[in-house]
């Protein structure tokens, strides 16, 4: 009997022992005081069953299973119910999966035994915050402070630029600046570096002063000393000038800001000839207007002009004030009335908002009611704001003439808070090499573009890792991957002939690029086809094989299209054609809310394609609404080929990286920890985790 005792505490020696090696090595399943008094024997056994399970749900998390991770960390937490690491893990797999709710219920539970830190503080923090914030979207401005800023001259003291005057973001986080001394139109990237610099047309530009895109992605300059209008293809290369001095209509004295109505009308305000001068998208002369008539005195120094709702609104620098007029030149009225601002400048539209300009301030205007809210000031300091525009990233660039100077300005609880940072795959089959795919967001849900490979850091145990590479961005690809989920409700099934022009239109669009999905949605969902765009430019209805049904439950068939986005491009989205309307029970197994957050939380957006005039109902908009996805009518005069546009040019914060542990495996059996911090500016996220090698 002694030597049997002896031999089983060897054995259990041995492997505690291994046990508490994984432990140590990665901070899992470390035991608290009264789980080290229980049984030893109790305690490995439940140790080895626990272990099997938590490598088996990390796993199928990194794969896309959430629900098989969802059960296997159920699984080991039935084996070490007080295991914290395993209480995160779960709430991440809940979280991936669309329930936030229980997602927090874990995550609060470990936070409050002491594991995570301020890491998971912050996790919980903002999860919370956007569930609050959940179909019910703030439609209002709000206060920006400094988050940082690109100085005209670099850190050697040479010049970069002079006297920035306006500014145009991109959607890759880069950004289009005019400098009004240097003549030049110069592409900076996210960390204030210069990777394009532009002298304009073949004489060079003659004090450029404002800059617009227009819908086919041309620039367009105004050049204040030059009395005209240059523009630019959308990399920069120019095209052609118009405009010249005078008075005549197509005439100008010195030109300086610009806005486009919905029929691509160029509208610029002419300083010289206090008025507002109009060409078409071509450039060719229409008319101008903002002289003196019946009940008006004539603009006596217009700045700042924006264009929204068929309304054209005008500032006045020598007045204060702000005019309204309609697309044809008629004059409706004042909506900020004399002296409201001290010197007004560009005029910019934001939504139902107006950002303007004013001296040293930013103002928001409610386009109906004038009313103003004070979104930035530079403070007392010698100070001239002459543009404020919003960027990809939630932020609001402005230039300071006086200071030389480009500020980014972000939301106060962005810039104490940081950015929501999570690795979200780890890729180990060719370890020692491990790639990690990251997305980067601000605490607002929206993706951070146009980092580098410069703005992360990846470490191993707090270690820098070797032979780091930034592998690429989603924001630069050109493609997505598509899934049509096609209502076939009994009234959406009637509008057949429209439902064939629509797929075959956006099959066409995507240009053979991406993986297109169709899904019907019936009774119970259907996957119709699956491959390249080309192979549905012959879509039938009649060979759908899931027939009209009075009950269509949308939330399962939602569910189904985005389970096969998961592992699907970096940019992807659902695409919902039908006619709006929504049967009994649609969405009695899935909430909305959790449908919405598994599709955020998964970077898949949902659009609507109606197939008959009005609104859709309330639980289709809301899924639209709160995931970056447009609304489209199958008619529309632009035709549908700009839908997969439009779901390209969706921001996507998804990165990929590269590089070579120095961790030992244990023949697979290693939890290896690996944490990564983003940065931009003074702004920075973390995130922490761990994976497993390949087994041997």
């Amino acid at each position: 009997m002694k030597i049997k005792s002896k031999n089983l505490k060897i054995a259990i020696f041995l492997l505690t022992s291994a046990f508490s090696a994984f432990a140590q090595q990665s901070g899992a399943f470390k035991s608290d005081e009264a789980n080290a008094r229980s049984s030893i024997g109790a305690r490995t056994a439940a140790s080895g069953l626990a272990e099997q399970e938590f490598r088996r749900g990390v796993q199928a998390y990194y794969r896309g299973a959430f629900n098989d991770a969802i059960l296997q960390f159920e699984k080991a937490l039935s084996y070490l119910p007080e295991e914290n690491i395993i209480l995160d893990w779960l709430g991440k797999a809940y979280y991936r999966s669309g329930v936030e709710g229980a997602a927090l219920e874990h995550w609060n539970y470990a936070a409050s035994q002491n594991y995570g830190g301020l890491l998971l503080q912050n996790r919980i923090e903002i999860v919370h915050d956007r569930r609050l914030l959940a179909g019910g979207a703030i439609d209002k401005p709000v206060k920006y402070t400094e988050s940082g800023s690109y100085s005209g001259k670099n850190e050697d003291g040479i010049l970069v630029f002079s006297h920035p005057v306006s500014v145009l973001p991109n959607n890759d986080g880069t950004m289009w600046l005019l400098s009004y001394t240097m003549n030049e139109l110069l592409k900076i990237d996210q960390n204030g570096l210069v990777i394009d610099r532009n002298g304009g047309n073949f004489n060079g530009f003659d004090r450029p002063m404002d800059l617009i895109r227009m819908p086919n992605g041309n620039l367009l300059v105004t050049e204040f000393a030059g009395d005209r209008i240059s523009m630019f293809d959308s990399k920069g290369k120019f095209i052609k000038s118009f405009g010249e001095k005078g008075r005549k209509v197509g005439q100008m004295v010195g030109p300086e800001y610009m806005a486009q109505d919905s029929d691509g009308n160029i509208f610029v305000t002419d300083f010289g000839n206090s008025r507002v001068d109009v060409f078409d998208h071509d450039g060719n002369p229409l008319f101008f207007f903002g002289g003196k008539t019946d009940g008006f005195s004539g603009l006596k120094g217009p700045t700042g002009i924006a264009v929204y709702e068929n309304i054209v609104f005008v500032a006045d620098c020598l007045t204060g004030a702000v005019h309204r007029f309609d697309v044809s030149g008629n004059y409706l009225g004042l909506l900020c009335k004399n002296k409201t601002f001290k010197k007004p400048e560009s005029m910019k539209r934001w939504g139902k908002y107006l950002v303007i300009c004013d001296k040293n301030k930013v103002y928001s205007i409610d386009s109906d009611t004038g009313s103003l809210f004070e979104n930035v000031t530079s403070g007392n300091a010698p100070s001239r704001l002459t543009s404020a525009v919003p960027d990809i990233n939630g932020n609001i660039l402005v230039t300071d003439f006086t200071s030389n100077e480009v500020f980014v300005m972000a939301k106060l609880a962005e810039v104490v808070g940081g950015l929501f940072v999570q690795i979200e795959k780890v890729t180990s089959d060719s370890f020692p090499k491990v790639t990690l795919e990251v997305k980067v967001e601000n605490r607002s849900r929206q993706s951070v573009v146009g980092l580098k490979e410069n703005n992360f850091l990846v470490t191993e145990n707090k270690a820098p890792v070797k032979n780091y590479k930034f592998e690429g961005a989603a924001y630069i690809d050109d493609f997505a991957d598509i899934t049509l989920l096609i209502d076939r409700s009994r009234s959406s099934a009637n509008l057949d002939e429209r439902l064939e022009s629509a797929v075959k239109e956006i099959a066409a669009s995507m240009q053979n690029k991406g993986t297109l999905r169709i899904v019907s949605a019936g009774t119970v969902p259907l996957i119709e086809y699956e491959g390249t765009p080309d192979g549905a430019v012959n879509f039938k209805s009649k060979n759908l094989k899931n027939p009209a049904s009075s009950t269509v439950a949308l939330d399962v068939a939602v569910r189904m299209c985005a389970n096969n986005l998961i592992n699907a491009a970096k940019k992807c989205a659902i695409l919902y054609i039908g006619d709006g309307k929504v049967t009994q029970n649609a969405f009695d197994k899935y909430g909305l809310s959790d449908l919405t957050s598994y599709l955020n939380n998964n970077s898949i957006s949902f659009a609507t394609l109606l197939l008959e005039q009005g609104a859709a109902a309330s639980e289709i908009n809301f899924l639209s609404d709160n995931t970056e996805g447009g609304e489209y009518y199958v008619y529309r005069d632009e035709g549908l080929s700009g839908i997969v546009s439009d779901i390209i040019d969706i921001p996507s914060g998804i990165y990929v990286i590269s590089y070579e542990s120095a961790l030992a495996t244990d023949f697979g059996q290693k939890y290896l920890p690996v944490e990564l911090e983003a940065f931009i500016m003074n702004r920075s996220g973390r995130d922490e985790t761990g994976y497993f090698a390949p087994l041997q």
